[in-house]
């Protein structure tokens, strides 16, 4: 079995009205740890009350990595300056390359602004090699009934399975490097034995109930770092329990992470910024009136 090097809590930052715990990067976690998963903001469980403000995410630029938002309850409209857009409903899931850039907003329904209800967003960075840093801008939307099912031990464990391919289902996300990422839930009293080739990097995070992981207990708001030996990851639920799980070829370049840009080179991250000075991400004021915002 693949040991476990640390256990690691989410902090908890909450971004205006939004509940917010940061998985990682954290005073004990930092970006290139788990290369290349970079970043991991889990937002909720929270109620909104009738006529609320929604998300805050108005538009906002970035270069040089992909985001991978899951939305557990609520729903997310997400709009950007290539001109995707979609409203991602429960369950549903959406994969964001910025690659060169651009500028995206990501907000509430006007139905969620005034009826209100329950919210919880997980989104996690994924960054890009030096070779596909530059990429075109790619944007897609799925649906809970657009995302293929993965079950195991007798269907007491279900992983949604949104890239790579996991005991034969394949994600609908074709990614540009070998992401392997779902999203699992378990009941109570279910078990799994993953296994995950030596070398790659794997990426465990605890959303919801508690675990025994290799032996150890864990709960919701932790972030599992593995050492490389071994290759088994055997899970057993103590409660219901929902984890977002994947693995990955580490790249071993240096990066450098300033604001909503991820570059190999501090140069390159002053480039990306006054290339959004310049409006070569697309505008956002324009961006800003197609929200509403």
């Amino acid at each position: 079995m693949k040991m476990i090097k640390h256990n690691h809590k989410a902090v908890y930052e909450p971004i205006a009205d939004l509940v917010t715990y940061r998985a990682m990067p954290t005073s004990a976690v930092s970006m290139n740890q788990l290369d290349p998963f970079i970043f991991l903001n889990h937002h909720g469980y929270q109620e909104y009350p009738p006529n609320n403000h929604g998300l805050p995410f108005g538009p906002h630029p970035h270069r040089g990595f992909e985001t991978v938002t899951f939305i557990l309850k609520g729903d997310l409209i997400h709009k950007d300056s290539s001109g995707a857009g979609s409203i991602i409903k429960e369950g549903g899931v959406q994969w964001m390359t910025a690659g060169s850039g651009l500028v995206h907003a990501e907000i509430s329904s006007e139905a969620f602004k005034v009826n209100g209800g329950p919210l919880e967003i997980l989104q996690l960075w994924v960054n890009l090699p030096a070779k596909h840093k530059m990429t075109a801008p790619a944007y897609k939307g799925l649906q809970k009934d657009e995302i293929p099912v993965a079950t195991y031990n007798e269907g007491k464990v279900t992983a949604q399975v949104i890239s790579g391919i996991w005991d034969g289902v394949t994600g609908p996300i074709k990614p540009l490097t070998d992401i392997h990422l779902a999203r699992i839930n378990f009941s109570t009293n279910s078990h799994h034995t993953f296994s995950v080739e030596p070398g790659k990097t794997i990426f465990l995070y605890i959303v919801k109930g508690e675990l025994m992981i290799n032996g150890e207990k864990t709960d919701m708001h932790h972030l599992v770092e593995f050492n490389q030996d071994g290759k088994m990851i055997e899970m057993k639920a103590l409660t219901d329990a929902i984890i977002l799980f994947g693995h990955a070829t580490p790249f071993h370049e240096p990066f450098v992470a300033m604001g909503p840009f991820v570059m190999n080179t501090q140069q390159e991250i002053m480039q990306a910024y006054e290339d959004y000075n310049q409006g070569k991400f697309g505008d956002p004021d324009t961006l800003l009136k197609i929200v509403g915002r």
